[in-house]
């Protein structure tokens, strides 16, 4: 061995044995100014410690680069993620503050990787008046009024989805991909009245090839799935610019969708609503409602499967609604919907459990200082709802699947300690929609049909929530007696 290669070598044993004890022995970093930020790691140079971050697992836990992360450091705790320095938050009472200061101290903020795969026009990434702007635009198509207006569509098209599983004739339906197609055709339906049985393009498969990378290494290069989630972006984008203007050529008078809203603000003189700006506020929405609805519905069909008791009581609740009707056979109705109190318990159970989010972001605007810890101004902070949802201080056993533990509790509001929608001035404004589309789906579902797995239910997160064998079930039609 030559002396240069030696030297070369005995330089990389010691970097790696610095990091070793730097980790194992971590210090708090005190700046210049004297403020002190939390402990941590920033890893290796620009990877940071975006490998171990997107590591897979298993479990149903919370993700081991931030539980052992909080054994190590405590509930607030240094990173870099995909070259940023971050500050990652567990504790309730920063979350609650974050949410809390957006506009003043905090501004809601999505990795570069990020903005690249959900638009730089993304609602998202907007502040301000245009995000304010934009927000009740969408509750003008899914606000509590236009709701009770959807609840038949949304039983009549959700029996007829469920009634071509019973009949398929393989038998076997892989119900996450079933739901998604499912509820996307809804709520593109409602969007952009789109119509798949008329399209020489398959808008959905572009979604598909977007979801698989969203939460992915972001390598852009051809194979891998964050590049596979940028090319599905792009084909639907251009499907959707393509649509818009179609439809802008032969606007129509009545507003029926969300086109519609949009290209009347697009007529307006001095709108500050973009082409850009529309079309990637569509593809948030057709995206949100694709993954992150159809994902829940799956993992509720599996925890009724694994709880047998939550299913009895669950089905003794639909089937009593059924019972009230003088025709058994009429759909859903609003006051109906709003009575179903265990269904939401089971709800707000299934999203805390299921973690589909596994972070919210946003950036200091100034530096912060809460509770001894130093935010500096221009980090990133990762709010990490798992950790929220899984901490046993505040959820006897919380890996245990107990929709009880909602009694007594107002389930149709964040806290501090339940954030499936986020929190604060962004939260969901699709969240009523998707708790409306999981109701009707539920009551359609134990009141007329039973079930049987096939193969697969098993979990990934890496750290986004996966099944990477899929969940294939049988349905079958109940018998009426």
């Amino acid at each position: 061995m030559s002396p240069i290669a030696a030297v070369i070598i005995c330089i990389a044993i010691a970097t790696i044995m610095h990091r070793l004890h730097r980790w194992y022995n971590p210090r708090r970093i005190t700046r210049s100014n004297g403020s002190k930020l939390p402990l941590g790691s920033t890893g290796w140079p620009f990877l940071g410690e975006t490998l171990q971050f997107f590591s897979p697992t298993s479990s149903s836990d919370i993700h081991p680069f931030i539980k052992t992360r909080i054994s190590k450091y405590g509930p607030v705790f240094r990173t870099n993620l995909v070259g940023r320095p971050m500050i990652v938050s567990t504790d309730p009472d920063l979350n609650y503050y974050v949410f809390q200061q957006e506009g003043n101290l905090f501004e809601s903020w999505y990795p570069e990787t990020f903005n690249e795969i959900l638009g730089r026009e993304n609602i998202g990434s907007l502040h301000g008046f245009l995000h304010k702007y934009l927000k009740n635009m969408v509750l003008g198509l899914f606000g509590p009024e236009s709701l009770k207006k959807m609840v038949l569509e949304v039983d009549e098209a959700v029996s007829r989805e469920l009634y071509h599983w019973s009949i398929a004739s393989d038998s076997t339906i892989e119900i996450k991909d079933a739901i998604a197609g499912m509820i996307f055709n809804l709520t593109s339906r409602k969007l952009i009245s789109h119509d798949p049985t008329k399209s020489s393009e398959n808008l959905r498969a572009n979604f598909a090839a977007f979801t698989k990378g969203l939460i992915s290494f972001p390598l852009d290069i051809p194979g891998t799935a964050y590049h596979a989630c940028l090319q599905g972006r792009k084909k639907a984008m251009r499907m959707l610019k393509n649509m818009l203007q179609e439809r802008t050529m032969m606007a129509r008078k009545e507003r029926i969708d969300f086109f519609d809203y949009v290209i009347e603000e697009l007529s307006k003189e001095g709108t500050i609503l973009t082409e850009a700006i529309a079309l990637d506020l569509m593809f948030s929405l057709l995206f949100a409602s694709y993954e992150t609805t159809s994902m829940a519905l799956t993992m509720a069909i599996k925890f009724l499967t694994d709880y047998p008791l939550v299913l009895r009581q669950l089905t003794e609740e639909h089937e009593g609604i059924v019972r009230q009707r003088e025709n058994k056979d009429s759909g859903v109705t609003w006051k109906e919907y709003k009575s179903m109190r265990f269904t939401f318990q089971f709800i707000n159970e299934t999203l805390r459990l299921a973690n589909i989010a596994p972070g919210i972001f946003r950036k200091a605007l100034q530096e912060v200082n809460f509770k001894g810890y130093t935010i500096p101004a221009g980090w990133g902070v990762m709010i990490s709802p798992p950790a929220v949802h899984l901490n046993p201080s505040r959820y006897e056993n919380p890996l245990e699947f107990n929709p009880w533990r909602w009694e007594g509790t107002e389930v149709n509001v964040a806290t501090r300690n339940f954030m499936a929608f986020g929190g604060g001035m962004r939260f969901c404004v699709g969240a009523d929609f998707a708790k409306l589309q999981m109701a009707i789906f539920l009551h359609c579902l134990v009141t007329k049909y039973r079930w049987k797995v096939i193969k697969g239910g098993d979990i990934t997160r890496n750290p986004g929530l996966q099944f990477p064998n899929g969940f294939h079930i049988q349905l079958y039609k109940k018998k009426i007696i």
